[in-house]
C-alpha cells in the first residue's frame, strides 16, 4: 500500500532556531491539526540549502522543488520579473527585486525598508506606474517597473545597446550578495548605497551607473507624488525610493519538475517569487489573491485552491507566507497566531477534506526566520511527511521534536527522500 497523491506544504519562516533560549513559535503555537499529523509521520531536520547558510525563499524554494541553486539560480530578480509578468533580454536587461523604503532626502539614511509594511498593494502600483518606462543615459536606458504585492516591486534596467551585466552589488543594505544568492547582515548600516560593479568589466560599470540614475531620478519623481503627498497629510512613511538587489541578467533553465519525478505538479503560490519559480520549473498554477494579511479570510481560498489542484495533480506545491513577516519583525505572537490560524483555517479542514490513507502530507518551512534575530538564519527546519501507513511520530511538529530524525543537509533532497518513504521510488 503507497498512498496516491502527496501535499507538500510550505510554512514561510516559521521555524525559528532550534539553539534558541526563547520559546519558538512552533511550540507554543496552538496547533492540534498539525501536532496530529505528527503523530503518524516520518520526521527530521533539512537545510534548505546548505549548514550555516541563510537563504532568501527564491534559492530555498528552487532548493525544496529539487533544482540545486548552484547549478540553476541566476538570482532572485529574474523570478521576480517572471512572476511579475516580465519577460528578460539577455543582454540588454538586469532584473532586480525591489522594495519601496522611506529615506531622509537630505542625508539618504534609510528609515524604514519597508515603509513600515503601510504601503497597500494599489498605492505601489500608482508609483510604479509613474516610474514605469524612465529613459536613462540620454535615451539608450531604461527602467520597467511593476509593483507585485505591498512594498515589493520588480524592476528591469535595460540599454538599448545592450552590454549590460548582473555582476553588480546590491543597493539594499540588509543583504549581501554571495555569488548569485544574497544572505541576509545583521545590525545593517542604514544608508542608501551607490551601486558597485562585483567585477571590473564596461558592462558591470554602465549597469552601475543606469542603476544610480534610476535611484537619483525615482527618489525625485517619488518625493512629489501624490500618493505620498497624501500619505504624509496622514503622518505616515511616505515611499519615496527604491531598494534593489538581487540583480541577474536571465532566467534559470529548468528542466520540467515532472522529468525530474515522474509526477504531474500543480502549485499554490501568493508571492510573484515562488509564482515565478513554478513557471520556470512548469507547474501548473492555480491562482489565489495576493496576501494582504487577513488569514482568516485568505487562507480558505488557498484551501479551495489546493483541493482543486489536488484533483488534478499528484503533488500540490502550497506556499503560505503567514508566519515570514512577523518573524522579520521580532513580533513572537504574531507570528505564533499566524501558525495557529494556519491550523485552523487550512490544515484542519484540509484533514477533513482528504483520505489520508490516499494523500501523504509534507510540511516544512523554507528557512528559519527566528523572531529574536528578525531575519532569516542558517538554522535547519523541521520537516514531517505525514501518512496512515506510518507507525509512530514524535506527536508535535516542533524544531525539537523534529531533532531526533533525521537531518537533510541539502534541500534539493527532500523530495527524493519523502518519494522513497512513501513508495514512491
Amino acid at each position: 500500500m503507497k498512498p496516491e497523491k502527496l501535499v507538500f506544504l510550505v510554512l514561510d519562516g516559521a521555524a525559528d532556531s532550534i539553539t534558541q533560549h526563547e520559546p519558538t513559535a512552533l511550540e507554543s503555537a496552538e496547533k492540534p491539526a498539525l501536532d496530529s499529523l505528527a503523530r503518524r509521520a516520518v520526521c527530521g531536520l533539512q537545510y534548505p540549502i546548505a549548514p550555516g547558510v541563510a537563504p532568501e525563499s527564491d534559492a530555498a524554494v528552487m532548493s525544496l522543488l529539487g533544482y540545486e541553486p548552484d547549478r540553476y539560480y541566476t538570482g532572485r530578480g529574474p523570478l521576480e520579473a517572471l512572476g511579475a509578468g516580465l519577460t528578460l533580454r539577455e543582454g540588454y536587461e538586469v532584473a532586480f527585486r525591489g522594495n519601496f523604503a522611506t529615506i531622509d532626502e537630505e542625508t539618504r539614511r534609510i528609515i524604514d525598508r519597508r515603509v513600515g509594511r503601510s504601503l497597500s498593494t494599489e498605492e505601489a502600483r500608482r508609483l510604479a506606474e509613474a516610474l514605469d518606462g524612465m529613459e536613462l543615459m540620454g535615451g539608450d536606458g531604461y527602467a520597467r517597473v511593476r509593483a507585485t504585492v505591498g512594498h515589493r516591486v520588480a524592476v528591469i534596467i535595460g540599454s538599448r545597446s545592450g552590454g549590460v551585466s548582473d555582476q553588480v552589488d546590491n543597493i539594499d543594505p540588509a543583504y549581501v550578495r554571495k555569488g548569485l544568492v544574497s544572505v541576509a547582515v545583521p545590525n545593517p548600516d542604514m544608508r542608501l548605497r551607490r551601486c558597485r560593479p562585483l567585477v571590473d568589466t564596461p558592462e558591470a560599470r554602465k549597469t552601475c551607473r543606469l542603476v544610480d540614475e534610476f535611484v537619483e531620478k525615482s527618489i525625485e519623481v517619488l518625493s512629489t507624488h501624490p500618493v505620498n503627498i497624501e500619505r504624509a497629510k496622514k503622518g505616515m512613511l511616505k515611499a519615496n525610493v527604491v531598494l534593489l538587489r538581487d540583480a541577474g541578467g536571465r532566467l534559470p533553465r529548468l528542466p520540467s519538475i515532472s522529468s525530474l519525478y515522474g509526477k504531474s505538479f500543480g502549485a499554490v503560490v501568493e508571492m510573484p517569487v515562488e509564482k515565478g519559480i513554478a513557471k520556470a520549473a512548469q507547474l501548473r498554477i492555480y491562482e489565489v489573491e495576493p496576501p494582504q494579511g487577513n488569514l482568516e479570510r485568505e487562507l480558505p481560498e488557498r484551501l479551495d485552491a489546493a483541493l482543486k489542484a489536488l484533483e488534478e495533480n499528484d503533488v500540490v506545491y502550497v506556499h503560505l507566507k503567514g508566519p515570514d513577516e512577523p518573524g522579520h519583525d521580532g513580533d513572537f505572537e504574531r507570528k505564533k497566531r499566524a501558525i495557529e490560524l494556519i491550523d485552523r483555517y487550512f490544515v484542519s479542514p484540509l484533514l477533513d477534506r482528504v483520505d489520508t490513507e490516499k494523500v501523504a502530507i509534507l510540511v516544512t518551512s523554507d528557512h528559519a526566520t527566528p523572531w529574536p534575530l528578525k531575519a532569516h538564519s542558517g538554522d535547519p527546519v523541521p520537516f514531517m511527511v505525514s501518512w496512515e501507513g506510518f507507525d509512530g511520530g514524535p506527536g508535535r511538529f516542533t524544531e525539537r521534536a523534529c531533532k531526533t530524525g533525521v537531518v537533510i543537509e541539502h534541500g534539493w533532497q527532500l523530495l527524493r527522500y519523502v518519494f522513497e518513504k512513501i513508495g514512491w521510488r
